[in-house]
């Protein structure tokens, strides 16, 4: 039962290891689309105003690059670390066969989730908190709209192609605090993990001792064995 129970663990901590694989290509494509829609340039917390002459909007000041490639670079930092511990754990247990792992290990792993939960917190905020910098900017510059979502429809000064501006945006964000969310799962399972017995490894049948050691099997321990070997003799 608590082999049935670890593995369940495993295949969960799996399935949220592709989750977040996937949250983070999300993250960092969404951005990378909404990016070279404005040329390039990164508009989180970028400023727009309204061209009368074109009657369309145009960029007044965009933000720092370094703003977009510090979300991506986490987004896609992340993503190769999942696929990465995904075919791991996928090798050991289907080639290898073995469900158990060190300490240690689930040590490193608790504090590589500090880590991404730190930085996809910061990729979060800088997402949130940048959209709705520009989306009060596009609001201000635009009279006769309610909300950012209706802004898409408005024209923008060529070559910029800001249609689709606010959904790439929320997707990103969306992707990011998902992704978050998964690490604190991911960090839950490997904490319950830790706390389960030590020791506990499948059984797969057989014999140890003189005779397991000729059939190369150690799922059966000698104490169980010694009643065939030791058998008390017969009364005369």
């Amino acid at each position: 039962m608590l082999m049935m129970a670890l593995s369940g663990l495993l295949l969960l901590e799996l399935l949220l290891y592709a989750s977040c694989f996937i949250c983070g290509i999300i993250t960092a494509a969404s951005l990378t689309i909404f990016q070279g829609n404005f040329g390039g340039l990164c508009m989180l917390y970028g400023l727009v105003n309204f061209n009368a002459t074109a009657s369309a909007l145009a960029i007044q000041a965009p933000s720092s690059a370094s703003l977009c490639y510090f979300v991506s670079a986490i987004s896609v930092t992340v993503a190769v670390v999942c696929f990465s511990l995904s075919l791991y754990w996928l090798y050991s247990v289907c080639v290898e066969g073995d469900f158990n792992r060190e300490r240690v290990w689930m040590n490193l792993v608790v504090f590589m989730c500090g880590v991404f939960l730190f930085f996809l917190l910061i990729s979060g905020c800088v997402l949130k908190i940048g959209r709705d910098t520009l989306c009060d900017s596009v609001m201000r510059s635009v009279s006769n709209i309610s909300s950012c979502e209706e802004a898409q429809t408005k024209k923008w000064v060529s070559p910029i192609k800001g249609e689709m501006f606010y959904s790439n945006l929320r997707k990103a964000e969306t992707a990011a605090w998902v992704n978050f969310f998964f690490w604190l799962l991911i960090g839950l399972l490997v904490v319950i993990q830790k706390r389960q017995p030590s020791g506990s490894k499948v059984l797969t049948g057989g014999l140890s001792g003189p005779v397991g050691g000729l059939f190369g099997d150690p799922g059966v321990t000698a104490a169980e064995t010694e009643p065939f070997f030791n058998r008390p003799g017969r009364p005369q």
